[in-house]
C-alpha cells in the first residue's frame, strides 16, 4: 500500500509539473515501459479535471446564490412560502442532491480505476472499433426504403445484408481510401457513404499484420477532388501532443478530441499507439489529425477495462503498406502527400475542409 501511496504521490508531481527535467525523463520513460503506469497517469488526470469543473460549478453556483440573496434583500425578488409537496422539496434540496451525486459519481469513477489498476493479476481486454449491424425484422422493413435506391442501382445484391460499419478516409483524389482490415474482413460489397451520396468500392490491398486495407471507389457517379485538405505525417505524434478524430460510430461523422498518452499500443504493441478520446464502434478506420490537420495514425482498437484508452495503427504503417501495394505496376502512382493546407486554421474550418473526404463504410455479407 506504501507502494501505491507513492505512485500516487509521484503522478500527481508530475501532473503538476513540480518534476525537474531529469525525473520528467525518467517518468516518462516509465509510462513507455509500463502501460499499467501510463494507465493510472491517464485516469489520475481525468479525476483532476473532473474535480475541476465540478469546483467550477460549485463556485458559479455561489455566486448565484450571492446575487440571489442581494436581489432579495433590495426586494426585487420575493421569496414564496414553501409548501410541502413533493416537487418543491425536489427543488428546495436539488442543489444539495446534485452535489451528493456528483460526489458518489466521482467516487465510484476513482474507486473503479483504483480497483482496475491495483488488482493484481488483471488481463485488460481490447475490442475491434467497427459496429456490427444487427437487422431485426421489423428494422428491415423500417429501413427498406433507404436502400432500396442504392440496390435498384446494383450496388449491392438483393441476398447480401449491412453487418459491419466503419470509418475510412480518402488517401488520393482519384477515391483510394485507407481503412482497418477487420472492418472489410469477409465484404462481400463494400460501399463508402459521404453526407447521404454512396459509392461502391473495391479492395486493393489487404494488409491484415498491420491491420490496414486500402480500397478503391469504383462508381461512376464518384468524382474526383482537387487535392486533399490534410497531409501525412510518417513520424506520428508526439507523446502528449493534442489530437482530434473524425469518424462514424453512426451515421453522420462525429468529432473527438484528446491527446497522445503512449508512443506505443496494447502491450507495447510497436505498430500502434495509444490516445486518450472517446471512440466507439464505428471509428474504425477513422483518421487521426494532429492541430496541424496532418494525418498520424487511424483508429483501430479499444482497452474494454479502460475507458478513453484507444489504440490507433500509426501513419508510417500507412507508407509501408502502400510500398508494398506499388509492387504492383497499377498503383505506382499512388503517394502520400505531406502538406497540410487546413494548417494554421481554426478547428471548425478545418473540419469542414476534411469531412468531405472521410467515409462511413459499410460491408455487406
Amino acid at each position: 500500500m506504501m507502494e501505491d501511496l507513492k505512485l500516487a504521490e509521484t503522478v500527481e508531481r508530475y501532473l503538476q509539473g513540480q518534476m525537474n527535467a531529469e525525473e520528467t525523463l525518467h517518468f516518462e520513460a516509465l509510462r513507455k515501459a509500463r502501460p499499467e503506469v501510463d494507465q493510472f497517469v491517464v485516469e489520475h488526470s481525468l479525476f483532476i479535471q473532473q474535480l475541476e469543473q465540478y469546483g467550477s460549478r460549485k463556485e458559479f453556483a455561489g455566486e448565484l446564490g450571492v446575487i440571489h440573496d442581494q436581489l432579495m434583500e433590495t426586494g426585487e425578488i420575493r421569496q414564496q412560502a414553501p409548501t410541502a409537496r413533493v416537487a418543491d422539496l425536489f427543488r428546495k434540496y436539488r442543489r444539495v442532491w446534485a452535489v451528493a451525486a456528483s460526489i458518489a459519481g466521482i467516487i465510484a469513477i476513482t474507486v473503479s480505476g483504483l480497483v482496475a489498476y491495483f488488482t493484481p493479476n488483471s488481463n485488460p481486454q481490447i475490442e475491434q472499433l467497427s459496429r456490427e449491424v444487427i437487422f431485426l425484422k421489423r428494422q428491415q422493413n423500417a429501413l427498406s426504403n433507404e436502400f432500396q435506391d442504392t440496390k435498384a442501382a446494383n450496388r449491392v445484391p438483393a441476398n447480401e445484408t449491412y453487418k459491419v460499419g466503419g470509418t475510412g478516409f480518402l488517401i488520393d483524389t482519384r477515391g483510394y481510401l485507407v481503412t482497418n482490415a477487420h472492418v472489410v474482413k469477409d465484404a462481400k460489397t463494400i460501399i463508402v457513404q459521404n453526407k447521404g451520396q454512396e459509392y461502391k468500392a473495391i479492395l486493393v490491398r489487404n494488409d491484415a499484420e498491420r491491420d490496414l486495407a486500402i480500397l478503391k471507389i469504383q462508381d461512376d457517379e464518384f468524382k474526383e477532388i482537387g487535392t486533399l485538405p490534410y497531409g501525412f505525417k510518417r513520424s506520428g505524434a508526439e507523446l502528449g501532443e493534442q489530437i482530434f478524430t473524425l469518424g462514424y460510430p453512426r451515421d453522420e461523422v462525429v468529432y473527438g478530441e484528446g491527446y497522445l498518452s503512449a508512443s506505443t499500443g496494447y502491450n507495447g504493441d510497436t505498430l500502434s499507439c495509444q490516445i486518450a478520446v472517446a471512440a466507439n464502434p464505428g471509428n474504425s478506420g477513422g483518421p487521426v489529425f494532429n492541430k496541424n490537420g496532418e494525418v498520424v495514425g487511424i483508429l483501430s482498437t479499444r482497452q474494454l477495462q479502460a475507458q478513453g484508452f484507444v489504440f490507433a495503427v500509426t501513419t508510417r504503417n500507412i507508407f509501408k503498406s502502400l510500398e508494398e501495394l506499388k509492387k504492383d505496376t497499377t498503383y505506382q502512382s499512388l503517394r502520400l502527400g505531406s502538406l497540410s493546407a487546413v494548417k494554421g486554421l481554426e478547428r471548425p474550418q478545418q473540419i469542414k475542409k476534411i469531412e468531405d473526404c472521410v467515409f462511413l463504410v459499410k460491408t455487406y455479407q
